[in-house]
């Protein structure tokens, strides 16, 4: 049983905050992704929790013991970087123990470290089988592709059986068709094991696909704290509603009156009153709307209408730009089946109706969601 909890973490380079006053709890089993831009502050709190940093204030606790002033070797986690960190003297079967080795001599003595060696090479043996590379643990790293690279630094970790387990972007130096397949062998992987994960990713695909829950990050602070499925339905707030999905969501100013909402002379769309409880005529809003919640419809029902000026083909899905305004373009993504059967081109006229139960609305001054 593994639970982690940081309490109003900060933390500073040179008088510069890079993360400020992060509160997240860890629960035991799950699976916790970190997700943001380039720069958000995710590698940094994800070494402050391994100790490879330490923090400017607040405290980290795992099952409610401090370890925030612990070195990284008494704190029982074990980390998967980027560069898959593997020493390249060393055999696969060498770079897996070698953590076990130390682990063990330091538990029980040098001169006890000898007892320990046929232990060493079950615990190897199970994890090279688990992780389907056997075949491959005589070999030094310079002979391994990169997912094989991957999932030797992934077996050093397992082999201690830590109760924690940190990846810094562990997929992001592989290419696309490797990503996908060894996102899938992480996956499984971690409901075999069950052991307590925090992964940090830019990637929003992985994050969605891996966690259970996601933390969105930007500028050193949370955003949102969910599931993946309540972070893409209900964002906390306009980053969170253009970083998760892709395309991002629309969203674009408008003013509400009694009888509904009104953006502009190209814009339309009444709404149930109730959806913005607390609003009046004249409020400022952001309206927003993600690309797969528009439906192609004929003039009169349109809430609003454009010139196609871009099409993209994203395999089964195709995206269009429409311009509706000058210097305001709105994304769409159709069935690809749709926008051919259609004969859709650029420079054509398009009337498009938003689902209206899946509107979003923001605060324009704080962006928060209303």
């Amino acid at each position: 049983m593994a639970t982690l909890r940081l309490s109003a973490v900060s933390k500073s380079f040179a008088k510069q905050p890079v993360l400020q006053d992060i509160s997240l709890e860890v629960g035991d089993r799950e699976f916790l992704v970190l997700v943001g831009a380039s720069g958000c502050g995710k590698s940094t709190l994800l070494r402050l929790i391994a100790g490879l940093e330490l923090v400017t204030s607040g405290g980290i606790y795992l099952n409610e013991r401090p370890i925030h002033t612990l070195p990284p070797a008494q704190r029982d986690m074990a980390m998967v970087f980027q560069s898959y960190a593997l020493y390249p003297h060393m055999t696969v079967y060498e770079n897996i123990a070698f953590g076990l080795r130390r682990q063990q001599r330091s538990r029980l003595g040098l001169w006890r470290a000898w007892q320990q060696r046929q232990q060493v090479e079950q615990r190897v043996s199970a994890v090279a089988e688990l992780l389907q590379i056997t075949p491959l643990l005589a070999r030094k790293p310079k002979e391994l592709s990169g997912g094989q690279k991957q999932r030797v630094a992934l077996g050093r970790a397992i082999a201690r059986n830590p109760q924690v387990f940190l990846m810094d972007e562990p997929l992001s130096n592989l290419d696309l068709h490797l990503r996908n397949e060894t996102r899938a062998q992480l996956v499984q992987l971690h409901q075999e094991l069950q052991t307590t994960t925090v992964y940090v990713t830019h990637d929003q695909t992985e994050a969605m696909t891996m966690g259970d829950r996601l933390v969105v990050l930007h500028q050193g602070q949370v955003q949102q704290c969910a599931t993946p499925w309540h972070m893409y339905s209900a964002p906390a707030n306009r980053y969170v509603a253009q970083f998760v999905g892709y395309p991002p969501m629309n969203i674009v100013p408008v003013t509400r009156d009694a009888q509904g909402m009104f953006g502009a002379e190209w814009l339309r769309c009444p709404i149930d009153p109730q959806r913005l409880f607390g609003q009046t005529a004249g409020d400022r809003l952001l309206w927003g709307v993600r690309p797969e919640d528009w439906h192609c419809c004929g003039p009169e029902d349109a809430d609003l209408k454009g010139s196609i000026s871009r099409i993209e083909l994203l395999g089964a899905d195709a995206t269009l730009e429409l311009n509706i305004a000058p210097d305001l373009t709105i994304n769409c993504k159709l069935p690809a089946t749709q926008l051919y059967g259609d004969g859709l081109r650029v420079g054509q006229s398009l009337g498009l109706r938003g689902d209206r139960a899946k509107f979003h609305f923001f605060d324009p001054t704080t962006e928060q969601r209303l």
